[in-house]
């Protein structure tokens, strides 16, 4: 007999949801606590000394927080943007066209950033971008550097979402379209971007989410006045972790929470509207 059997429908029920709650508090528990904490009175964290919101009014006045902040942000937007768009081409490029020149190279160079350790990746940045500093003058270490380097990584995590999805559609479709007499430029906008738009939207969220946190490739390619928050609140670890930054996680928290919430409904609206447009060619095929 199977250990479903022995244990029985109730048992096996019981256990399964004992331990999904012990994942969920695993993995949001460490979450709450620091939020929690965002409002304790008291300068030390492992001492709750009475509610209070002065963290926050104090983090308006942290200069060097809010500007690690808006740096991380300016990036992370980039480097999102840049990553959906140069994603987008390089699986296309590998799903559309099954051979071409070097095609075996290049879909080794697009995945290598995901396997390959950040430290490796952020080393051969910085000696890269020396030498060329060195031999042309340009560009020199910060904001535009560090968004290059988590270009670099961003890419590659968006080409990987984008081309599942695309790997997954139905050419006929597209087929279909060129028959009626579209260009593959009107297929693509009309046909094969509006089916692709939820993996889009995921890969613009994975990149913004890992450009946002990134610590290894922004320490190695930083320079002087390009300090993202990541680093500034690394730094301010090592001698004790501050109420504040306890504060500006918090604010980081809530930001991505309403940024994935809003997202959902739009893929989740998108996906009905298209389901309802699907019936309704069916309907009149």
């Amino acid at each position: 007999m199977s250990r479903r059997a022995l244990l029985g429908p109730q048992a096996t029920r019981w256990f399964a949801r004992s331990w999904l709650v012990a994942v969920f508090a695993f993995l949001y528990l460490p979450i709450f606590t620091l939020i929690l904490y965002s409002f304790n009175d008291s300068k030390l964290p492992s001492v709750w000394g009475g509610f209070t919101t002065r963290w926050y009014t104090e983090l308006l006045q942290d200069g060097e927080l809010l500007n690690g902040l808006k740096l991380s942000l300016q990036i992370a937007f980039a480097t999102a943007c840049a990553s959906v768009l140069l994603g987008t081409f390089a699986a296309f490029a590998l799903v559309k066209y099954k051979r071409f020149t070097g095609r075996t190279l290049f879909a080794g160079m697009v995945n290598a950033p995901l396997v390959m350790p950040e430290v490796i990746v952020g080393l051969s940045l910085l000696l890269m971008l020396v030498s060329l500093q060195r031999a042309l003058g340009f560009p020199e270490r910060g904001a535009m550097t560090i968004w290059l380097g988590h270009l670099l990584l961003g890419m590659a995590y968006a080409t990987v979402v984008i081309q599942a999805r695309l790997s997954e559609l139905n050419p006929q479709l597209e087929e279909a379209a060129m028959d009626l007499g579209a260009r593959p430029l009107q297929v693509f906008g009309l046909v094969t971007l509006p089916m692709i738009t939820q993996s889009l939207m995921s890969a613009w969220l994975l990149t913004f989410t890992l450009s946002l946190d990134d610590v290894v490739l922004s320490a190695f390619l930083s320079g002087p006045g390009s300090t993202t928050l990541p680093l500034v609140i690394f730094s301010r670890a090592r001698l004790g972790v501050s109420p504040s930054i306890n504060a500006v996680a918090t604010v980081i928290i809530v930001l991505v929470a309403l940024g994935v919430v809003l997202a959902s409904y739009l893929i989740a609206r998108a996906e009905r509207r298209r389901s309802l447009d699907m019936a309704a060619a069916q309907r009149a095929a």
